[in-house]
């Protein structure tokens, strides 16, 4: 009879052979994708759509193939301004924009944006969000309109232009009449001021300018501007402006398919979120930079929009949220949130931070001494 013990022994280690195989093959590889569609509410064109697909990549190469992010672009799916609804009813899987596009389904939601934020920064609108109580005042707000979503604020945005004209605007009384492109509560802001306003989403306002359907418009930042083509069809940017002084960006996720996440992959989002928010303030600055310059090549001749302005800005906001306020619960709780955050934050700031325009002017200013 044959000893079948050397047979039994080969065959237990052929077994812990391939066992151990498949214990160091990468569990990456035996995992299945999850694949989510996105849209941004921007042209491909824009550096906005570009932000989108920074964030996507970053999921992606974290997840290491078990989430895998595609963004189209705007219109792709749904138009820019119907991306809320489409993420809440699953016929997208996620989004990128900004909270101010919703403001049609509850005023409070243009406070993400629009207005001076009681004198904050992006930053500071930002810090007030995750850490002042601004979080779950907009998962309040969603819960309220029937949106089963998850939302991600991040990217703090250089505070936005008055806009682009025809002929500079040098006093307030220039403004009335004046066909002009917005939206959030921006589009009440000018409405106080005079102007006929028109919110028109981003890939349209050229084209609009163009053909005269608007006198002016403002959109975002010297990068987005120059790619959307501004340039072409007007030579005047205002800078500085209260409208839209402390903006950001949202990513909008469908709550039932972020919820069937595992915990790993949704601890993946939160801390690309995170890293995107700071890798799109780093690129903005960057670009920005260099798309101005190209932009004063082209002709085009910037302006710093008159004090005059700004602060009848400032008294059409203050009408306005008098306004809104009475209308709309949330909407005074946001604020009312928001002010006793500014008012610390902005002491703090304002207390610490040391005049960086000083040193600039001591190393640049035309005006120095030889």
């Amino acid at each position: 009879m044959t000893d079948s013990k050397p047979n039994r022994r080969r065959s237990l280690l052929k077994g812990a052979a391939v066992a151990a195989g498949a214990m160091s093959a990468p569990m990456v590889s035996m995992a299945q994708t999850t694949s989510f569609r996105f849209q941004s509410t921007w042209p491909a064109k824009d550096i906005f759509h570009e932000y989108a697909n920074d964030f996507a990549k970053k999921v992606n190469d974290m997840a290491g193939g078990r989430l895998k992010i595609e963004v189209l672009p705007s219109g792709a799916v749904v138009p820019a301004f119907q991306l809320l609804e489409a993420v809440n009813k699953g016929t997208l899987d996620g989004g990128h924009g900004v909270v101010a596009y919703h403001y049609g389904k509850n005023s409070a939601l243009a406070l993400w944006g629009s207005g001076p934020a009681y004198g904050m920064d992006p930053n500071m609108v930002l810090s007030w969000h995750y850490y002042g109580g601004g979080k779950a005042l907009l998962e309040e707000i969603y819960k309220s309109i029937n949106m089963d979503v998850v939302s991600y604020l991040y990217g703090p945005m250089p505070t936005q232009p008055l806009g682009w004209f025809k002929k500079p605007v040098a006093k307030v009384d220039d403004i009335k009449g004046l066909k002009y492109r917005t939206v959030g509560l921006a589009v009440d802001v000018f409405t106080e001021l005079g102007a006929a306003v028109n919110p028109l989403p981003g890939g349209e306002i050229v084209p609009a300018l163009d053909r005269g359907l608007i006198d002016a418009a403002e959109f975002n930042n010297a990068s987005s501007d120059r790619a959307l083509g501004f340039q072409d069809v007007a030579k005047n940017c205002m800078l500085q402006s209260f409208h839209q002084s402390g903006e950001q960006f949202e990513i909008l996720f469908n709550k039932p398919k972020y919820s069937a996440l595992p915990q790993e992959l949704k601890s993946i989002i939160d801390y690309a979120v995170q890293a995107s928010s700071a890798d799109m303030s780093w690129k903005a600055i960057d670009r920005n930079t260099k798309d101005y310059n190209e932009l004063k090549k082209a002709g085009v001749k910037f302006y710093k929009t008159p004090d005059a302005i700004l602060r009848a800005q400032l008294a059409a906001w203050d009408k306005t949220i008098a306004k809104k306020s009475g209308e709309n619960a949330l909407f005074k709780q946001v604020l009312d949130s928001q002010k006793a955050f500014a008012q610390a934050a902005g002491q703090w700031q304002s207390d610490y931070m040391v005049d960086f325009k000083m040193a600039y002017n001591h190393y640049f200013s035309t005006q120095k001494k030889a």
